[in-house]
């Protein structure tokens, strides 16, 4: 698995020959403006939720792609309306894709599309496949029904958490979150974007190094190998 960072939530993972996209939120970003939005492939597209910061490239990346929307099915209908195909999931559903299996789980959070259309309840997701085990937590507050990925997941090869805080969880929630999910490799996501979500890089990366636990803060384009 090689996981690419494009800024605030938007991730892409190569895994056995297919682009997965998460969350793509990249024109609007200006900490990304050095990312050339046309060159980033995408075979399945992945919405934790509807907000504006996490969909605003998702219909363009999408048509161009040809990719596949895969989100709740309030989202996916959404975006089968505009023409794009789409593969709806829900809550502790899981799915066979052909670049691995698939499970949809809870996040606390909130969600409308960029229309004022009700998105759906967030959600996160938990990838696996022979090469790895990879979850994608989206927008949420720490929650108890993390402690259910250890028994119903394989174990995480690393973990992409939310540690802006005002709207997720703060960073010293996110070192008990790898508790929860029993991953001691985590990936910061939803910081730094806009003012009220910058954060310490020091010192979030001393909570984790305290607790005996690594947290990654990628530089927007960086690619790195799980």
């Amino acid at each position: 698995m090689q996981l690419t960072y494009y800024g605030h939530s938007c991730f892409g993972l190569s895994t056995k020959g297919k682009h997965i996209l998460f969350d793509p939120f990249i024109r609007g970003n200006e900490l990304a403006r050095h990312i050339d939005i046309k060159s980033i492939q995408a075979d399945y597209i992945l919405l934790s939720h509807g907000h504006g910061d996490h969909v605003a490239d998702a219909e363009e990346i999408g048509k161009r792609n040809h990719a596949t929307i895969v989100s709740n099915f309030e989202s996916v209908s959404w975006y089968e309306a505009k023409g794009l195909k789409g593969h709806p999931m829900n809550h502790g559903g899981t799915w066979q894709f052909d670049f691995g299996t698939v499970k949809y789980v809870n996040a606390v959070h909130s969600s409308v599309l960029p229309d004022g259309t009700y998105g759906g309840n967030p959600g996160g997701f938990v990838i696996w496949n022979e090469e790895g085990c990879l979850y994608f937590a989206g927008d949420t507050a720490l929650t108890m029904d993390m402690k259910l990925l250890p028994l119903t997941c394989p174990p995480l090869t690393a973990a992409i958490l939310p540690i802006g805080s005002n709207f997720t969880m703060h960073y010293a929630d996110a070192v008990i979150a790898c508790d929860f999910i029993g991953c001691h490799k985590a990936i910061g996501c939803h910081y730094d974007t806009f003012g009220y979500i910058k954060i310490d890089h020091d010192a979030a990366k001393k909570a984790f190094q305290d607790s005996g636990k690594a947290l990654l803060l990628l530089t927007i384009g960086e690619s790195i190998a799980l």
